[in-house]
């Protein structure tokens, strides 16, 4: 029997001024990993740089009981391109030291493959192959994600990547890596839809008390913000009875207790989707608290959907507002009306949420926004007795934000990635300036009156 390859897997560090575990995981490249698992001649190695469980890292990290909680970080000097921005710059994740041990202790592998989300991540991106090559010379390197996937030509001449992939990977990883390795054993499989994708390779994580779920890929609203319709053409919907039997499996073989969905339409076509497995995790009884980081659509939460929710455990719920403002609803294409929000609001109410635990996203600093539109809309959803959540409007190549940026000559086309940071755009380009973030923030921090 032939020698089976080795194959590492790398999730790099984050280059931010902030940077904060909000049930952040490398799904994608689990994914991936999980596509590999199909070939027996492959043996998989994995090092997570955003590893807030390794052993050896003996500070003490705060933490949730939900499952969020701060990274490590390290101060690092700051790129010269970000010198106007007056915060300090850190590397988040695992120790440098940490990481180059974990290299020597591996066997030279065959292939590695890197995913990236932000594109203003990149450097730690570019640190991670930059160590590669110094370990293990001039092996085969892929790299995959958000950040390849909205700007390949950057990535390709900068990250030192020998392969750049955009869009999802699984769909055609396994043909790359049986051109490049030259195994003709390797499988062919391309996995053209969610459903037929085998389930992330959850083993690989260290901590399995927390651990993300995508039920659908996608989002068939083009929001001017938003880049869903151009990482995923198609939406697409898991069968209810897989999702169901994924986190049986999850709850049952690592004791997971906190599940994250992923999805940036959760709630669409609900009748045949998020109804029935709300209601088939009732019925099961299926021992998990469930949260959902990237919004929900406020339209779609009726009385039935808030009591659901309720039964079946979801503790931490984001509705995506987005504003209250009509100019800036009518520009961003929302998906809200006049009084979706306040009806929401009193389903969960009824259901038996403290109005409280609801937390509600504003965008923030969106170009053409003004600070007292933004305030009124802060003011709003403490009078519905809510949690207003900032939502920092970042310029994402290939929106339709980003296109009118480039049109008014407020961002060059070729712009350094780093430029496209939350926490740069009101220092270098923004209307909403940085003090009035600030203000805007203690406004939307304020304790809630009962």
């Amino acid at each position: 029997m032939p020698s089976r390859k080795d194959i590492l897997l790398i999730n790099p560090w984050i280059y931010d001024f902030t940077a904060y575990d909000f049930w952040l995981k490398p799904l994608g490249l689990l994914y991936i990993a999980s596509v590999l698992k199909k070939h027996p001649g492959f043996r998989l190695h994995f090092i997570d740089c955003l590893d807030r469980y390794h052993p050896f890292i003996r500070k003490r990290l705060k933490a949730r009981s939900d499952g969020r909680g701060n990274f490590l970080k390290e101060e690092v000097l700051k790129p010269p391109v970000l010198k106007e921005v007056p915060r300090r710059f850190s590397r988040y994740g695992i120790p440098l030291e940490l990481f180059l041990q974990m290299l020597e202790e591996l066997p030279p592998p065959e292939l590695v493959l890197l995913s990236c989300t932000m594109t203003y991540w990149y450097p730690g991106v570019q640190l991670v192959i930059e160590l590669i090559r110094k370990r293990f010379g001039q092996v085969p390197v892929i790299l995959g994600g958000v950040y390849p996937t909205l700007m390949p030509e950057h990535a390709r001449s900068t990250s030192g990547a020998d392969v750049v992939f955009q869009g999802p990977g699984e769909k055609s990883i396994l043909p790359k890596i049986r051109e490049i390795l030259g195994d003709k054993s390797c499988p062919a499989d391309q996995f053209e839809t969610l459903e037929k994708t085998p389930w992330p390779a959850f083993d690989l994580l260290r901590n399995k008390d927390t651990i993300p779920i995508l039920t659908s890929r996608g989002c068939p609203f083009k929001c001017s913000f938003c880049a869903s319709p151009l990482l995923n053409k198609n939406f697409e919907q898991r069968a209810t009875s897989s999702v169901v039997s994924e986190i049986e499996y999850l709850c049952q073989k690592y004791k997971t207790r906190n599940i994250a969905f992923y999805d940036d339409a959760l709630l669409l076509r609900k009748n045949r989707h998020i109804l029935p497995l709300l209601m088939e995790i009732i019925e099961k009884r299926i021992p998990a608290t469930f949260h959902t980081p990237n919004g929900l659509h406020v339209k779609e939460i009726d009385s039935e959907m808030a009591s659901l929710f309720k039964k079946a455990n979801f503790l931490s719920l984001f509705l995506s507002q987005e504003s209250f403002d009509k100019k800036v609803l009518v520009k961003s294409q929302s998906k809200v009306s006049e009084g979706d929000l306040e009806k929401a609001i009193d389903h969960l109410e009824k259901a038996g949420y403290n109005r409280q635990e609801v937390n509600v996203y504003l965008m923030i600093g969106l170009p053409g926004q003004d600070v007292s539109g933004i305030k009124e809309s802060i003011f709003h959803v403490h009078r519905l007795g809510a949690r207003p959540r900032l939502a920092h409007f970042s310029p994402v190549p290939g929106t339709e934000e980003w296109k009118a940026l480039i049109k008014n000559g407020e961002l060059a086309p070729d712009a350094d990635p780093l430029l496209h940071n939350k926490l740069v755009y009101p220092y270098v380009f923004g209307t909403v300036f940085p003090q009035d973030f600030e203000l805007l923030k203690g406004l939307a921090n304020r304790p809630v009156k009962s």
